[in-house]
């Protein structure tokens, strides 16, 4: 069994905000899948489903970003989850919109959620889909907690389908093989 998980922030103000790209890749997964995401349990919003013959739970820590860990320690605890079989979709800052990179483990990069996760786990190996949101041209935390713009919002829907071919690539086991296909993704120069 597998693990997805979005980052993001809850209630309606924080929808569409670069933080809550996470949540908006998690949501498309299960909308693609008629995966319902409509428990609540473990500090979060979670729905169980298949996924090309993969059993997975799609989740949205209802924590608040910088308490992310504690939602995905507890569906970790209770199924018996491998932090192998963890893949955890958030923003990005050093990448610009439109860009992913996929990782296998690293640091937090100065990313609570993701810091928040390597606290409660005990690790940082664990993967990840990051996705970019651009960089603040002022104040960080106006930046992550704004709204993107008509042509930003383009992009990410171009964005938001490569996430999930790469996330599926990941349920195959394979997060090298994703790595070589999507690292070099750019939405910008797609058709």
């Amino acid at each position: 069994m597998f693990l997805i998980v979005g980052l993001g922030n809850p209630g309606s103000e924080y929808n569409g905000t670069r933080h809550n790209i996470g949540f908006e890749a998690v949501d498309y997964i299960a909308d693609k899948y008629n995966i319902e995401l409509n428990r609540i349990k473990f500090k979060g919003i979670f729905g169980e489903g298949l996924i090309n013959g993969k059993k997975v739970i799609l989740l949205k820590p209802t924590t608040y970003m910088n308490l992310s860990g504690e939602s995905i320690r507890e569906v970790v605890n209770f199924y018996k989850i491998s932090n192998e079989e963890i893949i955890v979709i958030y923003d990005d800052i050093s990448l610009d919109v439109g860009r992913l990179r996929i990782r296998e483990k690293g640091s937090h990069g100065g990313h609570n959620g993701i810091k928040s996760i390597i606290a409660n786990l005990g690790t940082d190996v664990f993967p990840r889909v990051k996705i970019g949101v651009g960089a603040p041209k002022g104040n960080l935390v106006s930046h992550v907690l704004g709204k993107f713009n008509e042509e930003e919002i383009n992009v990410l829907r171009k964005t938001l389908i490569a996430t999930e071919e790469a996330v599926n690539v990941m349920l195959k086991n394979d997060v090298k093989d994703a790595m070589n296909k999507f690292n070099g993704f750019n939405a910008c120069n797609e058709g």
